[in-house]
């Protein structure tokens, strides 16, 4: 199996570089200390394997998994446990709790051998996290050969178009490829509302809501941008703003 190795601790990947060196099939095709390196390295060095730590700098684990996409497999080694559900439900392999031992370290490569986790593994694995679901903090966008990041507090509405979300924040827009609704499922609702079949709004960004007949309304942001509100939608804002 061709390996690279991704974590943004010296020590760390020194461990797991030493584990890996008793497993007669792994080649280790590289390392890499940061999310954005181990992108690139994806593409160039083609591993069939990803050992991947979730908290670094620039693009977090996950981050680097929706940019490389799903060709390699990816086995997420962390100090963190309240990501596991996440990470298989990103197809993870395995995902291990640092520190862990050689005989682990094992269990995760004879997992990556059969290519799939099995039940069991999973099972075990999620009883060890703390939590489920962490709302979306930063939104991706792919910009030909460039990745713009965008925090979502920055936010200030997302509108769907054709195949395509536009992220609108900071007086620009992004176009990002996806439905609103995936979007929608990963970020935080008490601060992101759906008022439209192709609005979601950032409450923070709302000035006032203004009638625009006798049934419907319509969002006014601080920025001027005016956007219809559905009667669900109104409902749903009301709420949120009582």
């Amino acid at each position: 199996m061709r390996v690279l190795i991704v974590d943004d601790e010296h020590l760390a990947r020194a461990v797991l570089r030493e584990y890996l060196t008793t497993h007669t099939d792994v080649e280790i095709v590289g390392e890499c200390a940061n999310g954005f390196e181990a992108v690139k390295a994806i593409a160039e060095l083609d591993p069939q394997l990803v050992f991947l730590d979730i908290q670094m700098p620039k693009l977090d684990g996950f981050e680097v998994v929706e940019l490389a996409g799903s060709k390699p497999h990816y086995i997420f080694a962390t100090a963190y446990d309240q990501f596991a559900l996440r990470a298989f439900e990103v197809h993870a392999i395995d995902y291990l709790l640092k520190p862990f031992s050689r005989a682990r370290l094992g269990e995760a490569l004879a997992q990556a051998r059969l290519r799939t986790p099995q039940p069991a593994q999973i099972e075990a694995v999620v009883k060890e996290a703390a939590a489920r679901h962490t709302p979306l903090e930063r939104i991706l966008i792919r910009d030909g050969a460039r990745v713009h990041v965008v925090p979502t507090a920055s936010v200030d509405y997302i509108e769907a178009q054709d195949d395509y979300v536009a992220v609108c924040a900071d007086g620009r827009q992004y176009l990002k490829l996806g439905s609103l609704a995936e979007l929608e499922a990963q970020l935080d609702p008490a601060v992101f509302v759906r008022i439209h079949r192709s609005h979601i709004v950032n409450l923070g960004a709302i000035a006032r809501i203004e009638p625009v007949s006798k049934d419907n309304h319509c969002a006014v942001l601080k920025s001027g941008v005016k956007l219809p509100i559905s009667r669900s939608g109104y409902q749903r804002i009301r709420e949120l703003l009582a």
